[in-house]
This record gives structure tokens, C-alpha cells and sequence, in this order.
């Protein structure tokens, strides 16, 4: 359930001086790889369930500790606005799931190392791999291969859609991105956009916080991640609700119906 409380107030940056003193010096195009391939520098997070291992940042639990509640890697550079990260993971789980944290608000008034907002999420099911979510907020705002528009009230609607193929195997690397500008934000894996999402909620859309990763509840799991980098892009206006209209009769976001079975035939007489 979201928090009363606006999330900026719970939006404290974990490191609280420039940010060249928390991430390696940035590429000549801008771009900051924010893991440096030896140690979790730069990065907070419970040790009994992150480690790097042979260079890859690895999370892990298990089912003999499982967590409370979901917990996450954050990274302790500066707040994010606009923005272009990409990320190379892979998931191990019986039928668990894993993301990425974006524009993130810290939450200690839930539990250590937690953070609410929007995530691309990594997940087995087909149909959600990719997906934008809102964690501990408004829930799934764009399911994979949809276009859609978050209203200023209600919920997010479905405007279009985008192709469904190739399918992704989690079981192995694939490469994350995420683009966000101003108020659109896109998903894709391996070069394939899974979602493309404008969010016009004034009241709990996220236009800057921090970056992080997901373990969660449930069942064990591991995902390893590799190859992170953010480039900061000039801040965007946002698009105004007009130039995304929502056509009468569009369908909730959600994930899909079931098939209906198909009718018995009749015996015959």
C-alpha cells in the first residue's frame, strides 16, 4: 500500500557528496559504469545477500533465511532524472522474479536497504519480463508489449501495442535499458523495447530518485548482474497529457486473461 506521505520526503541520497567521489570518472560521452567489476563500492546493501563473484555482482537467498520483505542493492551515487542505464542480468529462481529500481524513494520507515517506485522488471513469465512496475505504489503500470498512459487519475490505460518477439530466456544474460525523459519512460531487453509508458499521475509519478536492484520474497533465488552503466541526459520537459490521448473504451493495464475454454459440443440425440 502506498505511503500517505509524499515520496520525496523518504528520498535521501545515500552518499551526500559529489558524485565523482562515488562512481568511476564518467566516459567521454557521459556515460558512468557504476560497478567496478571487483567489490560493491558505491553500492548498499545487506552482505548476507550481496557479493561479487568472479566480477559479477551476484544477489542470493535462500529458503532456510528467507527475507521479510523485498530488499534491494542500492547504488549510492547521486538521484537520477533523465536518463539512459543499462544492465546485463541473469535470474536463477523456481518462480521467483527480480528488477531494476529506478527514480527510486528510500523507505526506512518499512525496513533496511527497501525503496519504492518505478522498476523494469525481471521475471520468468513472458508477458511480465520487462514490464514497468510501481513498487510499493500503484502496482503493474505496463505489462511487456504494451504502450500505455497513466491518466492523472485511475488507472493506466492501453494505447497501443509492441511486438511480443523474440521470447527472452531469464536463465541467461540479457542486456537492460532503461530511458527515461521527463515524464515517458522506455524498457527494452536486448535491443527489443518491452514498454513504452507515459505517466501523467501527478501525485505519484517519480521524475527523480535512486538507482537499485531487487531481491525478493518467496522462494531462493540468485540474479547476477554485470556491465552497469548510466549516462545522464539534459532534463526533459514533460508531455503534456494532451499529446497522448487515451481512446474511449481502452483497456486497463493488467496481466492477461486467462483463455476461455472453449464450449463442449453438444451429444448428439
Amino acid at each position: 500500500m502506498k505511503s500517505p506521505l509524499p515520496r520525496s520526503l523518504f528520498l535521501v541520497p545515500l552518499c551526500a557528496v559529489a558524485i565523482s567521489s562515488c562512481s568511476p570518472p564518467a566516459e567521454g560521452d557521459g556515460t558512468e559504469p557504476l560497478f567496478n567489476g571487483k567489490d560493491l563500492s558505491g553500492w548498499t546493501g545487506n552482505p548476507e545477500n550481496w557479493a561479487v563473484v568472479d566480477g559479477v555482482i551476484v544477489g542470493t537467498t535462500t529458503d532456510e533465511t528467507p527475507l521479510p520483505y523485498n530488499q534491494f542493492l542500492i547504488w549510492d551515487g547521486a538521484p537520477v532524472e533523465d536518463f539512459e542505464l543499462t544492465a546485463e542480468l541473469k535470474l536463477t529462481s523456481d518462480g521467483n522474479n527480480s528488477g531494476i529500481q529506478y527514480r527510486a524513494a528510500l523507505r526506512p520507515d518499512i525496513g533496511d536497504h527497501v525503496v519504492a517506485g518505478y522498476q523494469c522488471d525481471m521475471h520468468p513469465a513472458i508477458w511480465a519480463n520487462g514490464m514497468l512496475y510501481d513498487e510499493k505504489g500503484r502496482g503493474i503500470l505496463c505489462t511487456r508489449g504494451v504502450k500505455a498512459v497513466a491518466p492523472g487519475k485511475g488507472k493506466p490505460k492501453v494505447v497501443g501495442e509492441l511486438a511480443m518477439a523474440p521470447e527472452f530466456n531469464t536463465g541467461e544474460w540479457n542486456a537492460y535499458k532503461i530511458t527515461a525523459r521527463g515524464n515517458h519512460l522506455v524498457h527494452e531487453i536486448n535491443g527489443v523495447q518491452t514498454v513504452d509508458f507515459h505517466d501523467h499521475d501527478e501525485e505519484n509519478r517519480d521524475l527523480s530518485g535512486v538507482i537499485a536492484f531487487q531481491i525478493h520474497k518467496g522462494p531462493a533465488m540468485k540474479v547476477e548482474i554485470r556491465n552497469i552503466s548510466l549516462k545522464r541526459l539534459p532534463k526533459a520537459g514533460l508531455t503534456p497529457s494532451g499529446a497522448t490521448p487515451v481512446p474511449d473504451g481502452a483497456e486497463d493495464v493488467g496481466p492477461p486473461r486467462p483463455a476461455k475454454p472453449a464450449p463442449k459440443a453438444k451429444a448428439a440425440p
